[in-house]
């Protein structure tokens, strides 16, 4: 016997990629293995595949098929000679080989291929030998076997008649390969199990449809056992069976049968005679073994092969090879009891009782046999004994105690790729990580609702116990199929499965050789599977008795190969429901008896309802159906009524059946009953004239119990139009299991005992997750063995794929919180989701009906759901405990319980259909808040340590010191660093892992916008309460508030929740800011007063050769703007706050600015004296300005709140204002020498005589004089301008320069162009309009001068020469002051103007007075009186010239207060041009004591030609008359005549006022007129206009 591996590794096609899907199928010793199926022209499957060959004179057939829609093409094969593969160990790179397009056959078997195709595929086979074992012991182990045939020659068959025997037909059927990809055309296809899509592969990643070794990594070559003989439904059990070993728990004997020879590398499918002659030894075996069983201790078999029981144990090699094998898996599946060390007994005693079985005569050919078993087993024991090293799980001294291959202490047991990490690693946690907010909860739902009340109920345990046997000992994977061959029938034969005629002349239909049941081609894959148990039942039935025996004898075998092979499921079961070993092996011996009953003694009563049906097809012309139901079980048929023209008809009709064969089925069938002439044809000719509508096929031995069902209708050929699907109500009563438990519950006892054991028992708690792959992985719920336990009592007893996985989704439900749990929970509910919720279109069943249909309980799975759901809520609510940041596999953990909320999200939405059930997304957001509540309520108590813990401080505080107090705010900082690393950790681990809702929930935000609100109201409350007492320093709540500033920037402000709003932080602070700037306020004065004095001490030296002012402006400038710049920096956000803290700066930089104003003006005028010094202040000065206007941009500028823009527009007019008088005084401080220098220059110009002609010579004469004249007062300007320029700074430059230009021309227009005033009331009028001029110094000077002097024209033109050239100099050419201002300067204007009027007459001047002055009377605020006139003004039209009539109406309210006698009077004044030789004043009478007199007095005055009336103007005054002194003026008023003109004719009241008002022009005009003393005019007209009212007696 020889094991023969193939690789199929890939291939390369000639033709375009779009065209190949290709597979491979190997056939040899008709056993045939496909791979999957893969697109392209160079496809690559790297598939394993193991045959056991026992005829090397054979080949390996390699056929290479295109998969297609209708059918598959065969793109090429080949042919390769067994004799010619190689012997190997190792796998190979492969040889490439040509696929031919024929085979060769001879004598019915393929012996090469013909027809090179350009297409090639690349194979590595080759042989290797089984358990690796020496040559020299393979030959010794293959001596012993043929011994042993030769034994049991003599009562049947030799070895050689053996070898030659034909196998039994239905074995060789059982070795079929099967692809259930395969395309419909099935001419190579085996038998297929209508149970292949029940079970899903457990362990592969692709969907591979064959149950071949090349899925599953085994160190150990074994055999392929029966299930892998079977279509897709071998899948699990196959899996498991790949890395079993081959253990005979009942006959121990059997282990001294060589590994070569032995059945279980015999091929499969050959139930020779010669395995039935070991099943006689093995019933000898069986009359022995109390006999054995008490002796065992001292038998031949190897030390430790006995457990406590005193059972006969598994071979020690088979368990040291079993754990090697298993070794790279990181798994181990050691039996418990190993009660005593292997190296014990080194005795070779293995094969004594075989050696008594031959007689006394017989031995082997070498006694010294013991001697390479001897060798073999040392090679065992030191695979233990490495094991055991490495794993350090079983102590020296053998204690079994403890479960083997286990470690001690609380994480025993789970290692490996999905075991629980060591929570007790010291791992570095970020800050929060190891807070305990509340105390941890259980791993999962609590015992009152997970409670699996099948772990206590014993009695249901004990029938479960017997039915997994029963069920595992011959499973539905294993069972024999039927041998279908081509059949001609003789008479009208009927389907045996749809009961159609089997029509034609020959070769009808199909006949099992074995079973004889017949049926059609399309048929054969609908029939039972199990053909040996039905061939058993129909030949005790018919009395053939010898063929009965052999098929038990088969079925035996069978058994008994699984039991060997497959002892850990048995051992697992046993362990599970906790049966010892006696009372175990003695229900083995009834269960294999049970089965080979058969069906025999089974009965059951049936009830079958088949209440409706939704979404059939519309058969009928009409669109619609008329629907009726047939139900079959066995023979007996029955039907309901017709619901016609119905797609969704309702019949609710009970059926009631009897069935005594547990491999029948039920058939339900909906047809669409014709009553037309073709279907009344169609009835002539077969049975089945209605149209079909669909099927579902029910097995029998799957019912128990009450069931309410949707199935969905299926189609009976490829041809047939099916959809929608029928609700059947079934109830089973099975003879002697009337009150046994629906086989549902016993599954689900099953498999909550199962994963109790494996998870509380032999895990610690732990549960470990399978590794699978592929579609169907999450149909995988335990590893290889429990698995296929599981998988097996479904198939048998017709348990859904989607009740096991709901049952281990309650069962995962306790244990939630066990790490890789939640994200199996979360697939697992996925696909539950998926079957119900996702209607196929075939299907109009809604979710929630489906769902209601669920054998499972619709309330049982919704509550269970509610409760993990708030389960899940509580946890998540503490997630910072249950996943922390510093474990990656915990937080994968998160994200799939987060997964698992939103799959229950989904289940009430598409499967329960509510309406608006919780998003899982806001369920997830609720959670995330509370844990950061609980979080920051923890990190708030506990702030001291934490913060101290996490920094390593050793700082020991008091209790009630390490709370917030209103002594200090060292408190805050701590809370302020440790939610910054909570929020920070959400961040960068929490907010990665919970990523599913990226529009609805990031944690990092959430974590900010909580932490910050719950901080945010502690901070609030404690500034408060710190605001009452302030016992801290300004600085430290100004620090306290950069910190909150900083964490609300950082992680705040661009928060959804705060975009748009103003922080309220800034208001808890304002207090603080505000002291703080009070405080600052003081300290800035007094540094600004430590810096002048420094300064002076200086000397108010320059700080730099290029500043032109003193460092104190530097200092005080340092010191606002490093304030200002801690205000800056608090970036206050609150618009209103900023501006009130602005506000409160701005006066402080005006207190600031004004005081240093102040000092240095105060002590001005006494460094005027000083060269330089003067200058440098100015410039100080000006330098506070330019700094003041960059702290207003700095400030915000125009966007500065209005009221402190305001105030620091104010303080710059205040320095401005500050500037000019220093600049005045300083100007002034030069009035001395100016005035010497100007005297000088009148002096000379006094000498200055000639002509004021235009001659040449004249002119030349004119600028001479200038240049003398100039000449003292451009030697002071030449020395003094030119330091200025060096040491002013430009703009103060001017202001010097404006200042000295203002009192050059004002000393010159004082000293020479202006005379002095020699009438007293003209100096008093004069004087008067001058002070409110701002002329008082010109006058005061003026009124001085004794001597009186008139210029004459050539002075007066030397005069405009000097101006020319002062103000070229004081331009300097653009340095200076600039031309437009010197033209337009007031003091340059005046001296002009005074200069031209030199050269006016009278009549000119009063008649520009008049022009002028339009305001002499006007705006009388306080008036003394009134006075009615009435002008009327003619002009004759020859002559032209004007006449004008004054009449004196009245006075009234004359205000005058006098102890004599009052008489009023009034005189009324022409003024103008020509008036010389003419009238010009008429006064009325007096009234004695009248202060309202009445006149009624005309006055005429006649004017020129020369002049019209707007050069005129009536001075009306009233006077008290005196007798003997002059009369006292009571009030004035002037109306010009332009007035009048207009109308001819004027009558009204003219208010009186104290005196005349007039401008710089008017007084100009006065002074010129009043030095013409010969001029009578001139004196008349000076006294006019210089009186003003007298002092009143009674003031």
């Amino acid at each position: 016997m020889s094991l023969l591996c193939v690789r199929v590794k890939r291939a390369k096609f000639q033709g375009s990629p779009d065209k190949f899907n290709t597979y491979v199928t190997l056939k040899v010793q008709n056993v045939k293995s496909t791979t999957v199926a893969v697109r392209g022209d160079e496809p690559s499957w790297e598939q394993d595949f193991m045959f056991e060959i026992s005829r090397l004179d054979l080949g390996l057939s390699v056929e290479v098929w295109n998969k297609g829609l209708i059918w598959d093409t065969m793109v090429g094969t080949v042919w390769i000679a067994l004799k010619t593969i190689r012997q190997s160990d190792e796998e190979g790179p492969g040889e490439w080989s040509t696929l031919e397009a024929e085979t060769l056959m001879k004598d019915d078997e393929i012996c090469g291929t013909k027809n090179p195709t350009p297409h090639k595929i690349l194979l590595d086979t080759r042989f290797e030998l089984p358990f690796d074992i020496p040559e020299e012991e393979a030959r010794y182990w293959t001596y012993k076997l043929e011994q042993i045939n030769v034994l049991g020659a003599d009562s049947e068959y030799s070895i050689q008649e053996e070898s030659q025997r034909k196998p039994l037909p239905s074995a060789a059927a059982q070795c079929s390969f099967e692809d259930p990809d395969s395309a419909v055309d099935d001419r190579d296809s085996d038998y297929r199990s209508e149970t292949s899509n029940s079970i899903p592969p457990p362990y592969h990643s692709t969907s591979q449809p064959n149950a071949s070794v090349h899925q599953f990594l085994v160190p150990v070559p074994v055999r392929l056992p029966q299930q892998l003989l079977l279509q897709s439904s071998s899948r699990d059990s196959c899996n498991d069976s790949m890395q079993s070993y081959d253990y005979d728990l009942d006959y121990p004997e059997r282990q001294a049968l060589s590994p070569t020879s032995s059945s279980r590398y015999d091929s499969s499918c050959n139930v020779s005679q010669g395995s039935s002659q070991l099943s006689e030894l093995d019933q000898c075996h069986e009359q022995d073994d109390d006999r054995r069983e008490k002796d065992s201790i001292h038998s031949c078999h190897s030390s430790g092969s006995f457990s406590r029981d005193g059972q006969a144990g598994f071979g020690e090699q088979d368990k040291a090879l079993e754990v090697t094998g298993e070794e790279e898996k990181g798994r181990t599946c050691e039996p418990k009891e190993m009660k005593e060390d292997v190296t014990t007994h080194p005795t070779p005693d293995l094969v004594l009782h075989q050696v008594h079985l031959l007689g006394p005569k017989e031995s082997f050919p070498k006694e010294n046999a013991s001697s390479p078993f001897t060798q073999a087993r040392a090679h065992w024991i030191r695979a233990v004994t490495k094991v055991r090293l490495q794993l350090q799980e079983i102590p020296d001294d053998g204690n079994s105690s403890l479960p083997q291959w286990l470690p001690e202490g609380p994480a025993g047991g789970l290692y490996g790729i999905d075991s629980m990490p060591d929570l007790r690693r010291k791992k570095p946690l970020p800050l929060v990580s190891d807070l305990s907010l509340v105390q941890s909860r259980k791993a999962g739902i609590t015992s009152a609702m997970a409670t699996r009340t099948s772990l206590k109920d014993e009695e249901l345990k004990s029938h479960v116990y017997k039915k997994t046997l029963q069920a595992l000992i011959y499973p539905i994977s294993c069972t024999t199929p039927h041998n279908f061959e081509v059949w001609t029938a003789t008479t009208p034969t009927y389907c045996y499965e749809c009961e159609g005629l089997l029509w034609g002349i020959a070769r009808q239909g199909m006949r099992c050789s074995e079973c004889g049941v017949k049926c059609h081609e399309k048929c054969q894959d609908l029939l039972n599977a199990d053909c040996l148990q039905r061939a058993a039942e129909k030949s005790s039935k018919h009395g053939a008795e010898d063929r009965t025996q052999n098929i038990i004898m088969a079925m035996k075998d069978r058994m008994k190969i699984r039991e060997r092979n497959k002892p850990e499921i048995f051992e697992v079961i046993r362990d599970v429901f906790s049966v010892n070993k006696v009372a175990h092996v003695q229900q083995m011996k009834t269960v294999k008896q049970s089965v080979l009953d058969g069906t025999s003694k089974w009965s059951a009563k049936i009830t079958i309802t088949v209440l409706c049906a939704q979404g059939l097809q519309a058969k009928d012309k009409t669109g619609s159906s008329d629907p009726y139901v047939t139900v079959q079980v066995g023979k007996t048929k029955k039907r309901t009524k017709t619901i016609f023209g119905n797609l969704n008809p309702v019949w609710e009709e009970k059926f009631h059946f009897e069935c005594h064969n547990s491999s029948d089925r039920i058939k339900v069938r909906v047809w669409d009953e014709d009553d037309d002439i073709k279907s009344r044809v169609k009835q002539r000719l077969k049975r089945e004239s209605d149209d079909f509508l669909g099927q579902t096929i029910i097995e029998v031995r799957t019912l128990s119990g009450e069931m309410d069902v949707w199935y969905n209708l299926e189609k009976r050929t490829d041809k047939s139009a099916v959809s929608g699907a029928i609700r059947l109500q079934i109830s089973v009563e099975i003879k002697g299991e009337e009150k046994v438990a629906p086989y549902h519950v016993q599954y689900t006892c099953l498999h909550e005992n199962l994963f109790h054991y494996l998870t509380d028992i032999q895990g610690s708690g732990g549960v470990r997750i399978p590794e699978a792959r592929g579609d169907d992985a999450w149909k995988v719920y335990f590893e290889e063995t429990a698995q296929e336990i599981v998988d097996e009592f479904a198939m048998r007893y017709g348990i859904e794929s989607i009740y096991q996985a709901m049952t281990h989704f309650a069962c995962l439900s306790s244990k939630y919180m066990c790490p890789g749990v939640p994200a199996v929970m979360s697939t697992l509910l996925a696909n539950i989701n998926a079957y119900y919720a996702h209607i196929t279109a075939s299907t109009n069943v809604s979710a929630s009906d489906r769902f209601a249909a669920s054998n499972f309980g619709k309330e049982r799975f919704v509550k269970l759901l509610d409760q993990l759901h708030n389960s899940l809520r509580i946890d998540l609510s503490t997630y910072r405990n249950n996943f922390p940041a510093g474990s990656p596999e915990r937080l994968q953990d998160l994200k799939s319980t987060v997964d698992l909320l939103t799959s229950i999200t989904f289940f009430r939405m598409k499967v329960q259909e509510l309406q608006s059930p919780p998003r899982a997304s806001q369920v997830v957001k609720d959670c995330v808040k509370a844990c950061l509540n609980s979080t920051y309520e923890y990190i708030f108590n506990n702030c001291h340590d934490l913060y101290s813990h996490q920094y390593q401080l050793k700082q020991e505080l008091p209790a009630e010191e390490q709370g917030p107090s209103i002594q200090n705010l060292d408190f805050w900082p701590k809370l302020i660093t440790l939610v910054v690393s909570i929020i920070e950790e959400d961040k960068n681990s929490y907010t990665l892992v919970l990523n599913q809702f990226p529009q609805e929930l990031n944690v990092g935000k959430v974590s900010a916008e909580v932490m910050w609100q719950l901080f945010a109201q502690d901070m609030k409350y404690a500034l408060e309460e710190h605001e009452k007492d302030r016992l801290c320093k300004s600085a430290d709540y100004m620090n306290l508030h950069f910190k909150v500033k900083w964490l609300h920037n950082e992680y705040v402000q661009d928060l959804p929740t705060f975009q748009g709003q103003v922080p309220e932080y800034p208001a808890w602070f304002e207090q603080f800011v505000l002291q703080w700037l009070d405080e600052n306020e003081d300290v800035s004065l007094e540094f600004l007063r430590g810096a002048l004095e420094r300064d002076k001490k200086d000397g108010f030296q320059q700080t730099s050769e290029h500043a032109l002012f003193s460092c104190s402006v530097v200092d005080v400038f340092t010191q606002l703007n490093q304030s200002f710049e801690i205000i800056r920096k608090l970036e206050c956000p609150d618009p209103n706050i900023l501006a009130h803290y602005m506000r409160r700066f701005a006066k402080t930089i005006g207190k600031v600015l004004m005081q240093y104003a102040e000092i240095v003006s105060k002590n001005f005028l006494a460094y005027c004296t000083k060269e330089k010094m003067p200058c440098i202040l100015m410039n100080n000065m000006q330098q506070l300005r330019v700094q003041l206007e960059k702290m207003f941009e700095a400030m915000g500028g125009k966007e500065l709140d209005p009221e402190a823009a305001d105030s620091l527009k104010e303080l710059q007019v205040k320095l401005n204002t500050v500037l000019d008088e220093l600049s005045m005084v300083f100007g002034n401080s030069f009035q001395v020498r100016i005035d010497e220098c100007v005297r000088q220059m009148a002096d000379i110009l006094g000498q200055v005589r000639g002509p004021g002609n235009a001659s040449p010579n004249a002119r030349a004469s004119v600028a001479q004089d200038a240049d003398s004249v100039l000449r003292p007062l451009m030697d002071f300007l030449d020395g003094n301008l030119t330091l200025f320029a060096t040491v002013c700074e430009k703009t103060v430059l001017k202001r010097v320069l404006k200042e000295l230009w203002r009192v050059v021309m004002t000393t010159m227009e004082r000293m020479i162009v202006l005379p002095p005033l020699t009438d007293q009331t003209g100096a008093q009028l004069i004087f008067t309009a001058a002070k409110e001029l701002s002329h008082l110094s010109k006058l005061k000077d003026h009124m001085v001068r004794e001597e009186t002097r008139s210029l004459t024209p050539k002075q007066c033109a030397v005069l405009d020469i000097a101006l020319d050239t002062i103000k070229q100099y004081f331009h300097a050419g653009g340095n200076g002051l600039k031309k437009t201002f010197l033209e337009k300067s007031p003091d340059l204007q005046s001296l002009r103007y005074a200069l031209s009027l030199y050269t006016q007459t009278t009549d000119t001047l009063i008649k520009t007075f008049v022009r002028s002055q339009t305001a002499q009377g006007s705006g009388v605020d306080d008036p003394v009186g009134e006075v009615s006139i009435q002008v009327d003004l003619f002009t004759h039209p020859g002559t032209g010239e004007h006449k004008v009539t004054v009449k004196v109406v009245a006075a009234n309210d004359l205000k005058w207060q006098t102890a004599s006698m009052f008489r009023p009077f009034v005189e009324v004044t022409m003024v103008g041009p020509h008036q010389s030789d003419k009238k010009r004043k008429f006064t009325t009478k007096s009234k004695s004591n009248n202060w309202a007199p009445k006149y009624n007095e005309t006055f005429h005055f006649l004017l020129g030609n020369e002049e019209g009336p707007e050069t005129y103007e009536l001075q009306i005054c009233v006077k008290d008359y005196c007798f003997a002194r002059e009369d006292r003026v009571l009030g004035l008023a002037v109306m010009p005549l332009r007035d009048v003109a207009a109308k001819g004719s004027c009558a009204c009241w003219c208010p009186l006022g104290r005196k005349i008002h007039m401008d710089e022009t008017g007084m100009t005009i006065l002074r010129i007129l009043s030095q013409r003393s010969n001029d009578e005019v001139a004196r008349e007209f000076v006294k006019l206009k210089s009186e003003s009212r007298s002092m009143e007696e009674g003031s």
